[in-house]
């Protein structure tokens, strides 16, 4: 299907970058140690159980690899669909970032350690609270204390990779990592740089991208909240025609026995 002309507006780049304050960094350097802390009590719990646990913990370490991912994209999903970087906290440190890099690709390589990564240490604080605190009683337990652990490691990791696919020149061994498809390639992570911005979300290593645009999942997610809330995607960054044509031209998922249409890309 032919997609209409979009008028598409951001909002204004210097308003976005000074919306990065003291405050919001000071948030981020808090969120950076309490993380930090929470992830050290998390570890000394776990190590004494590897020899007893060993290829468990092992898959369960690379199945929160691939989670990560997927929590990735679900992330950068919610914060460039829904809400406004007016937004007290979760806004201006979560959902500010993602717009500004719409409109500047290469600010996020002009961040810091702090700028880069505080904002996926707060929101991977409660899970790695919630995990140290389940009972190690048996293999199940152990298993989802590991996975828990390996996402949140993960997702801490998953802005240092998006920033390594927007630089111009970097280091030989990212861009072999890069190569290895084990952390964002550039070339991959590019495709969601197309305007509107509506697909290939997932930003640790980008695996689960073509999967979930094949089964139409955020989009599907995009139409169940606004039949109940009346909200239209995007509206907050792009501007409501422009939001509203594309949620308009947007393919509905087909029925199981219709198979699946190839999308677009």
């Amino acid at each position: 299907m032919r997609r209409r002309a979009l008028d598409i507006r951001h909002r204004d780049r210097k308003a976005l970058r000074d919306g990065y304050s003291p405050a919001v960094r000071r948030f981020e350097i808090a969120s950076i140690a309490l993380y930090c802390c929470v992830m050290a009590w998390f570890l000394w719990g776990l190590i004494p159980l590897v020899g007893t646990y060993p290829w468990l913990m092992a898959s369960a370490f690379m199945s929160g690899f691939v989670l990560a991912d997927f929590v990735s994209g679900l992330v950068h999903w919610l914060a460039d669909t829904w809400g406004s970087p007016d937004l007290p906290i979760i806004g201006q440190a979560l959902i500010r970032p993602f717009r500004e890099h719409h409109v500047d690709q290469k600010e996020i390589t002009r961040h810091g350690f702090i700028e880069t990564n505080g904002n996926n240490c707060f929101i991977s604080i409660a899970p790695a609270a919630g995990g140290a605190l389940l009972p190690l009683i048996d293999a199940l337990n152990v298993f989802a204390a590991t996975t828990i652990f390996s996402v949140t490691l993960w997702v801490l990791f998953t802005n240092q990779f998006h920033k390594w696919s927007h630089l111009d020149d970097p280091p030989h061994w990212v861009l072999l990592l890069q190569r290895m498809n084990l952390v964002l390639p550039r070339d991959h992570h590019a495709v969601h740089h197309s305007a509107p911005y509506a697909k290939y979300y997932c930003i640790t290593v980008g695996w689960l991208n073509e999967p979930l645009h094949r089964l139409r999942f955020f989009q599907a997610l995009e139409r169940i909240v606004t039949l109940t809330t009346g909200l239209v995607p995007r509206e907050d960054d792009i501007g409501a025609g422009a939001a509203r044509a594309i949620f308009e031209d947007a393919p509905r998922p087909l029925p199981a026995e219709h198979g699946s249409p190839e999308p677009e890309v």
